[in-house]
């Protein structure tokens, strides 16, 4: 009976470890603690000037407090999509330049409560509307170590290294 309860208590302490953590190399991480990945769907940027709109947000998370000061954050903007399955991410800070000169920055910074992304041109962004409305942005937090061992601006990538789906990122309304 005792080699029963040893055994059993060996592999419930098992499954209760290898459920709650995920193991990449050197990297070890609770993904339980907050998501690593979310969605800001079809926002539009806030007017700062005539060639600058931002977003800004706190996070709608306790990220605050699990946010440390060894993570990165990724923003990437969705640019097109090839079908309906298939989105195009770009990793922001990213520059577009088109063939008359004009130009859009886009870039981003944070904090532990909040973020920023903004849009700033080199002309009036009124008349070009598709880069400041309807935006979506995917915002995926991840460790420094394990940031550096990758290529961030390849989105799938960054996501297959988490182990995360589609169906895990957190949409969040604004």
């Amino acid at each position: 009976m005792k080699k029963i309860i040893t055994l059993f208590a060996v592999v419930v302490g098992l499954f209760a470890f290898s459920s709650c953590t995920t193991t990449d190399d050197n990297f070890q991480e609770d993904f339980d603690t907050y998501p690593y990945a979310f969605e800001i769907k079809n926002v539009d940027l806030g007017r700062v000037a005539d060639n600058e709109y931002n977003l800004r947000s706190t996070f709608q998370f306790e990220i605050n407090d699990n946010l440390r000061d060894d993570e990165t954050v990724l923003i990437y903007r969705l640019t097109s999509t090839i079908n309906s399955n298939t989105p195009v991410w770009q990793l922001i800070p990213r520059t577009i330049y088109f063939n008359n000169g004009d130009l859009v920055d886009y870039f981003f910074d944070f904090s532990k409560v909040d973020f920023f992304i903004t849009a700033r041109a080199n002309f009036n962004l009124l008349n070009r509307r598709e880069y400041i409305d309807d935006q979506t942005f995917r915002i995926v937090l991840i460790p420094s170590d394990l940031a550096a061992t990758m290529d961030t601006n390849n989105y799938l990538e960054v996501m297959n290294t988490l182990k995360l789906s589609e169906n895990q990122v957190k949409k969040v309304k604004l």
